[in-house]
């Protein structure tokens, strides 16, 4: 496990989180992340830490209204998304894009699993992943 530093795109929203690229990170087919090309990282609550940025973040939901995804009014970026899974329990997803400090040979070497959100079957690969 690794403390990353990360941060939205002008700066003012900045987190910190305990994770371990190599245990896997996650693409998914909903419409959002695909709207938006989302890369998360799964992390527990507890390792997690927002350092700045609070009274910048905005919230979205859709669909169930369960996960909880948060960006900054002034740029746009979205680093994290706050939710919960019958079979993680509450998590913190980060935005492996929104990583600073991280070599391209660490993001290359991550392992990516692909979860089929549009579907609601979080633990089934798409019969599609290429685009994702």
């Amino acid at each position: 496990m690794k403390t990353y530093r990360g941060s939205c795109h002008c700066g003012v929203v900045r987190y910190e989180a305990d994770a371990d690229l190599a245990d896997g990170t996650v693409r998914c087919n909903c419409s959002l992340c695909l709207k938006k090309r989302w890369w998360g990282a799964m992390v527990r609550p507890e390792h997690f830490r927002l350092l700045a940025g609070e009274d910048a973040l905005e919230e979205y939901t859709f669909g169930r209204h369960v996960e909880k995804h948060r960006f900054c009014r002034h740029c746009g970026v979205q680093p994290f998304v706050f939710g919960h899974s019958p079979v993680r329990g509450a998590f913190v997803a980060i935005n492996v894009g929104t990583l600073d400090g991280v070599s391209d040979g660490e993001l290359a070497t991550a392992p990516v699993r692909y979860v089929d959100g549009r579907n609601d079957r979080w633990e089934d690969e798409p019969a599609a992943t290429g685009h994702l």
